[in-house]
C-alpha cells in the first residue's frame, strides 16, 4: 500500500512551508504520518513515533551520497571539482554506516564528551560577553551576524586549530556548501558554487595539515593527524572529510539554535520573563528550545531494501525525509506542542537525532546556546524584533534565518 499526496498538495519547499513548516504540514501529519510525495518522489515521515522508529531502524540508510556519485557523477564529463566536493561529503561520518561510522566517530568522541566541553565554558562565556559588548547599546542589529554566528564559529575554529583570523574565509566556503547539504534535494544548478566552496575548504585544510605535521600544537586537527599516522585504516580522504564536517557542523547549526531560541522567547513574553528572572533551569529550557523550533528540520535516509513501514510499502533506493520539526510538534507525543514551555518535563524530542547517529556536537551546542541565550535577553531589557518580515533560509534540512534583526530600545513615534 502507498499513501500518495495529490500533485496539487502542499509543497515542501514553498514559501509558506519554509516560513511555518509546523502549521503548514500539521494537517498532513494528522491525515497520515507516512506518505509518498509524488512531487519530490520521496517518502515523508512526520509523526514523532515513526520518526523515532526510523532513526533507529537499520533498514533506513544514511548513505545518500555514494549512490548519487555512482548514478550521476561517474561519467567522463563530470567536473572534477564537483566530483571532489561529493567525494568529500561522502566521507562525512553522518553519511556513513557501520562499521565506518563508529570508527570515525570514535576518533572525535573525546573532544566532545561533556567533560571536555565543560572545559570550554570559561572561554565561551568570555567570548559571548565580548561579542555582546560590541553591539551598540541603542539601535538595531542583526543577532546572527553579531553574536549567534561568531560565537560557535570562533569556538570550533579554536578547538580545531583553525586561525580565527581566517574565519570569514571558511564561513564563505561553508556557506557555498550549505545549500546542498541542507536541502536534501537534487539541484545541479548549485553544483558550481558547492564545488568552489569545497575546493576552498580542501585547499585550506591541506595547508593546515602540512603546517601542523611540521609544527604540532595542542588542537583537534593535530590529534587527528596523530591518529592518521598511527592507524592505516584512517585514510587521508577520511581525515579531510572529518575536518570539513567538524568545521561545517560546528558553527552553522548552533548559530540557528541560538537565534531560533531568542526568537521563540521574544514571541513568548511569559517565558522571556522567566529566563530574565532566573526562574527556569537552563538545561531543561535548552531541550524545549530544540523541540519547539530547533535548527534541524529534516534528515534524509534511503531505503536499503523493500519492506513495510507503518503500513506503507517502501522500495529499495527510495528516498525518505524524516521531518524532525513536525515530529517535535506532534500532539500525540507532547502536551500543548505549539506552546513554548521552558518548564516542560523530561523531553523526547528528536532534534539531536536518536540512536547511533545522535548528534556528536550536542554537548557543545548546549553549552554555547545555554550561555548565549540568557546573556542576550538579559543584556537589553527592551529587546524586541525590528519591524519587517523574517526571511527563513529556503532549505529543507535546516531551520534558520538569513538574519534576525532586533532593536534594543522601544520604538518612538
Amino acid at each position: 500500500m502507498t499513501t500518495a499526496l495529490d500533485p496539487a498538495a502542499p509543497d515542501l519547499m514553498s514559501a509558506a512551508a519554509i516560513a511555518d513548516p509546523h502549521g503548514y504540514f500539521a494537517a498532513l501529519r494528522e491525515l497520515t504520518p507516512v506518505y509518498w510525495d509524488a512531487r519530490y518522489r520521496s517518502w515523508l515521515i512526520t509523526s514523532h513515533r515513526h520518526v523515532a522508529e526510523a532513526l533507529r531502524d537499520p533498514r533506513f540508510s544514511c548513505d545518500r551520497i555514494e549512490p548519487y556519485i555512482r548514478k550521476k557523477l561517474s561519467g567522463p564529463d563530470t567536473d572534477p571539482l564537483v566530483r571532489q566536493a561529493f567525494e568529500v561529503l561522502s566521507g562525512w561520518m553522518v553519511f556513513k554506516e557501520e562499521p565506518d561510522h563508529t570508527r570515525l566517530r570514535r576518533l572525535c568522541n573525546q573532544a566532545f564528551t561533556p567533560q571536555s566541553i565543560a572545559k570550554l565554558r570559561a572561554r565561551a562565556e568570555q567570548l559571548c560577553h565580548e561579542l555582546i559588548a560590541a553591539v551598540p547599546a541603542r539601535g538595531e542589529f542583526d543577532l546572527i551576524a553579531t553574536v549567534a554566528a561568531p560565537l560557535p564559529s570562533i569556538i570550533i575554529a579554536e578547538m580545531l586549530g583553525v586561525p580565527v583570523a581566517d574565519r570569514h574565509d571558511f564561513e564563505q566556503w561553508t556557506a557555498k556548501v550549505s545549500p546542498l547539504v541542507s536541502t536534501g534535494l537534487d539541484d545541479p544548478s548549485r553544483y558550481g558554487s558547492v564545488a568552489a566552496g569545497m575546493a576552498g575548504l580542501v585547499n585550506y585544510f591541506r595547508g593546515l595539515f602540512q603546517r601542523y605535521t611540521e609544527q604540532p600544537e595542542d588542537n583537534l586537527i593535530c590529534a587527528l593527524l596523530r591518529a592518521r599516522a598511527a592507524d592505516d585504516t584512517f585514510s587521508e580522504a577520511e581525515l579531510m572529510a572529518t575536518c570539513t564536517l567538524l568545521l561545517f557542523g560546528g558553527h552553522e547549526t548552533t548559530a540557528n539554535f541560538i537565534a531560533n531560541g531568542v526568537l521563540a522567547l521574544l514571541r513568548h513574553p511569559d517565558q522571556l520573563a522567566a529566563v530574565r528572572e532566573d526562574r527556569v533551569e537552563m538545561k531543561q529550557a535548552l531541550e524545549e528550545f530544540m523541540r519547539y523550533d530547533g535548527p534541524g528540520k529534516t534528515v534524509v535516509r534511503v531505503a536499503r531494501e523493500d519492506f513495510e513501514f507503518a503500513g506503507q510499502s517502501m522500495r529499495a533506493g527510495q528516498r525518505v525525509f524524516l521531518i524532525l520539526s513536525l515530529a517535535n510538534r506532534d500532539p500525540l507525543a507532547f502536551d500543548e506542542p505549539e506552546r513554548l514551555r521552558l518548564d516542560r518535563g523530561p523531553q523526547r524530542h528528536v532534534g539531536f537525532g536518536f540512536g547511533q547517529h545522535f548528534c556528536l556536537g550536542a554537548p557543545l551546542a548546549r553549552l554555547e546556546a545555554g550561555i548565549a541565550i540568557p546573556l542576550i535577553v538579559k543584556r537589553w531589557p527592551a529587546l524586541a524584533l525590528a519591524p519587517g518580515p523574517l526571511q527563513w533560509l529556503p532549505f529543507l534540512g535546516t531551520r534558520g534565518l538569513r538574519e534576525l534583526r532586533l532593536r534594543t530600545h522601544p520604538l518612538t513615534h
